[in-house]
């Protein structure tokens, strides 16, 4: 019982160790959001504004990655970085969880600016305002106060998938875990306090996203 209590209190010690790769986890999400957002955003316009070509290679962009698994992209991007350049693992994750997360964020974006009336942008042209004034100040405005909701759980899906960036070694908090396995075996006890950490930070993030929509909400 000795040796068990001695190597749970080594567990419990190593709780610094594990919080150092907070910084790696959460950067690789936040990047990966940002990416994947510049990428959505760009494919909800094309698929909602652009020309018939356009609109049928972004919609063939979004159920190509939507069909295909995470890590399948990630192993993808990572050797093929590896043979073009030296790609670090990293930059391989964001891009990866950036291009999966895209093609969902496109959904929301293009639902969301879908759902503002079209009388807005007929009484904007009536006084004047030129398409891409209209689009700036008064569609896309509403359009992502409207997907807030709809962004904040496919951010806690992305914060959640980044844990797969341990597969390559990168040291985030799943790899670090690994490390505190291996030296203490105690492996319930490490991914239990793994999981709290990951639901203090989904909670956290959906709390505050939450707490955003209610401040920024319009009627509709």
């Amino acid at each position: 019982m000795s040796i068990f209590d001695d190597r749970a209190a080594e567990v419990l010690q190593s709780l610094p160790y594990l919080l150092q790769g907070l910084g790696v986890t959460i950067s690789v999400t936040l990047l990966a959001l940002l990416l994947g957002g510049l990428i959505g955003l760009m494919g909800a316009l094309a698929r909602v504004y652009g020309a018939a070509p356009l609109r049928a290679a972004a919609a063939a962009y979004s159920r190509t990655i939507r069909s295909l698994p995470l890590l399948v992209i990630l192993f993808f991007l990572y050797f093929l970085g590896s043979d073009i350049y030296e790609m670090s693992v990293f930059t391989s994750m964001v891009l990866a969880l950036g291009i999966h997360t895209s093609a969902y964020q496109e959904g929301i974006f293009r639902a969301g600016i879908q759902s503002i009336e079209r009388g807005q942008s007929e009484a904007a042209a009536a006084i004047g305002m030129t398409p891409f004034q209209n689009f700036f100040t008064i569609v896309l405005p509403q359009a992502l106060r409207r997907c807030i909701p709809y962004w904040g759980n496919e951010a806690a899906i992305v914060l959640k998938d980044s844990s797969l960036a341990y597969v390559l070694g990168l040291t985030e908090l799943m790899r670090r875990g690994q490390y505190v396995i291996s030296r203490t075996h105690q492996a319930f006890l490490t991914y239990l306090i793994i999981g709290l950490i990951y639901l203090i930070l989904t909670l956290v993030l959906t709390r505050g996203l939450s707490y955003m929509e209610k401040r920024v909400k319009i009627p509709g």
